[in-house]
C-alpha cells in the first residue's frame, strides 16, 4: 500500500512511534473517505509552538501558538473530482498539516486523554480541513465533528 503522507520533522526529536500512527490515522481518513492513496497524499510538519506561532501570524494574521493548522491544496469541487479521475501512479499533494507536539502534549494532559488519542484527533481535525470541512457554524461544526468522530471510532481510539 502507498504510503498517504510524507512527515517532516522541524525542530523536534523525530520518533517513529508517532510516524507509524499517523501513516495508520491518515490511511484510515483516505479509506473513510474513499480517497485512493495512489491519487493524493498529505504533507504533515511536526513542530514545535515557536514555529506554528509564526506560521500562524504568517497566514491567519493571528500572533499566538496553535496546536494545528490545515492549508489545502484544492476546493471542495476541485477534490471531487481529483477523487473521481484518478489516474494510477499519479500523487497530488491534498495539502498540509502542521502539528505542534508540545501543543499536543499539553492538550492531552489538559483533557484527560492520551497523547495518542490527542494526536489521531488533531491529524482527522487537519485532515476534514484539507477536505473542505470548517467549524465556524454550528451546522458545519456538528458535521465535522460527526466525521472526526466516525474516523477515530474505526480506529478504536477513544477518549
Amino acid at each position: 500500500m502507498n504510503k498517504v503522507s510524507e512527515i517532516v520533522w522541524k525542530d523536534i526529536t523525530k520518533d517513529s512511534k508517532i510516524e507509524d500512527l499517523i501513516e495508520k490515522v491518515i490511511q484510515k481518513c483516505f479509506e473513510v473517505e474513499c480517497i485512493s492513496p495512489t491519487s493524493l497524499y498529505i504533507c504533515i510538519t511536526l513542530t514545535n509552538p515557536q514555529n506554528i506561532q509564526d506560521l500562524n501570524k504568517k497566514y491567519r494574521n493571528i500572533d499566538k501558538p496553535t496546536d494545528v493548522l490545515s492549508f489545502p491544496m484544492f476546493e471542495k469541487v476541485e477534490l471531487d473530482e481529483l477523487k473521481q479521475n484518478s489516474k494510477p501512479n499519479m500523487q497530488d499533494i491534498l495539502g498540509d498539516i502542521i502539528i505542534s507536539i508540545p501543543k499536543v502534549e499539553e492538550q492531552a494532559t489538559e483533557y484527560g486523554h492520551s497523547f495518542e488519542r490527542e494526536l489521531s484527533y488533531m491529524l482527522v481535525h487537519g485532515f476534514y480541513h484539507l477536505m473542505g470541512y470548517d467549524h465556524m457554524e454550528e451546522e458545519d461544526k456538528a458535521k465535522m465533528r460527526k466525521k472526526e468522530e466516525n474516523v477515530l471510532s474505526k480506529l478504536n481510539i477513544t477518549r
